[in-house]
């Protein structure tokens, strides 16, 4: 079975081919500025290098039909015709409380992502061009949404709800919903597979750290809690993002530098978080060189960004009573070994025996903790469009009983 694993942003379209029969990838790529000067199609077929197409890509039905042509050209395509392709799996960032499980998509579902636009006025209208593009493109081929907060719905009330007016909630579903989700999933069943332990047994932490971080308290196989809430701007510092802050806040500065809700929206999105604190760059690697190099801004937001961590690992210990293991995943969980060891050495109170050795890594799936440590902790690469691709192909296996 071939599925196609789509991620619609705004102005961009992540795509890969998977031959699920033995969980391969055929081809992946990108398709950059869409709709503004410069757009063009990078391929690049399993084992071959990429292969960069400019072109005039005014829409998202064009970046797809462009797609659907470079994986099936005679020279560097993948596939003989679209046909080949069983069933499309959609990222979907916002599935609201309407989506607990991934859905094969039909116009009821369609309706619920329009309403949820609202929820997701970034995020949600780029996917449902990409559903309605290929479901015009590829009319055979099953169409699947896959949620980035579908995960997190298992949270119980006393997790998900804020302390508002009841009322609100009712009225516009102002609740914690949590991101990242198809990464939590991964990341979290890989863990009891290396450690040999019943998913459903299991009390895991699991630490998404990149540009957007966000973590997830996650016991007998349901999260439980999650540090992003109504938006992907909670929780932890992020590389521009301000995570958690007095709400008082927000209204002091837009009454003392004047600031719209656009304005203030912008600075708490784009303009906060590492880059905010430290001045040098919302990118790990540079804050950390600056640091290196004496710069005392950049320090300190290196030491608050692990400080904000450790303070949901140390929460989520607590409210589960324990924890069994502790993933690290996406940019920085993968790639920064400093962090991981700083975040470890505040750590050793639950039992774990680091390895700085082991963990003197990047990239790759490793635990960092010696043998017969009481906690595990591991380093897991972040695979989301796998995820994406079993849930796809499980529900176009369903649909053809």
């Amino acid at each position: 079975m071939k599925i196609l694993v789509l991620n619609c942003g705004s102005s961009s379209l992540k795509y890969q081919l998977f031959d699920m029969d033995k969980e391969k990838v055929l081809a992946k790529g990108l398709v950059e500025k869409i709709g503004m000067e410069g757009s063009l199609l990078v391929h690049q077929p399993a084992g071959h290098d990429k292969i960069k197409m400019p072109n005039l890509i005014p829409d998202h039905n064009v970046a797809i039909e462009l797609v659907v042509k470079a994986l099936i050209d005679p020279q560097y395509g993948v596939i003989k015709d679209m046909n080949e392709i069983d069933a499309v799996g959609h990222r979907t960032i916002h599935g609201g409380s309407a989506f607990s499980d991934s859905v094969v998509i039909d116009e009821e579902v369609m309706s619920v992502l329009q309403k949820l636009v609202e929820l997701a006025p970034l995020h949600n209208p780029p996917s449902i061009l990409g559903i309605r593009a290929c479901q015009a493109m590829m009319p055979n081929a099953l169409q699947v949404g896959v949620f980035d907060t579908a995960f997190h719905q298992s949270m119980p009330p006393k997790a998900y709800l804020y302390g508002v007016p009841y009322e609100y909630y009712e009225k516009y579903g102002l609740r914690r919903y949590g991101f990242h989700g198809t990464s939590h999933r991964y990341v979290s069943l890989r863990v009891a597979e290396l450690c040999g332990k019943p998913y459903e047994r299991m009390k895991i932490i699991t630490c998404h750290l990149g540009n957007g971080s966000s973590i997830a308290a996650i016991e007998d196989g349901k999260v439980v809690d999650t540090s992003m809430g109504y938006t992907p701007l909670a929780g932890i510092i992020m590389g521009t993002r301000s995570g958690d802050l007095d709400p008082a806040i927000v209204t002091y500065l837009m009454d003392k530098e004047d600031l719209d809700i656009a304005e203030i929206n912008n600075v708490l999105n784009k303009k906060s978080g590492l880059l905010g604190l430290s001045g040098v760059s919302s990118d790990m690697r540079l804050i950390e060189e600056a640091a290196a190099d004496g710069n005392e801004r950049a320090q300190l937001s290196l030491e608050i960004f692990n400080k904000t961590v450790l303070h949901y690992i140390g929460a989520y210990v607590a409210e589960m009573n324990g924890v069994d293991a502790i993933v690290f995943t996406a940019g920085i969980g993968e790639n920064g070994p400093e962090t991981r060891q700083q975040i470890c050495e505040n750590l050793t109170y639950l039992g774990l025996e680091f390895d700085e050795a082991a963990n003197n890594c990047r990239g790759k799936e490793v635990e960092i903790t010696k043998p017969g440590s009481k906690v595990r902790i591991f380093v897991i690469p972040t695979n989301e469009e796998l995820m994406i691709a079993r849930d796809t192909k499980a529900l176009a296996e369903d649909a053809k009983k």
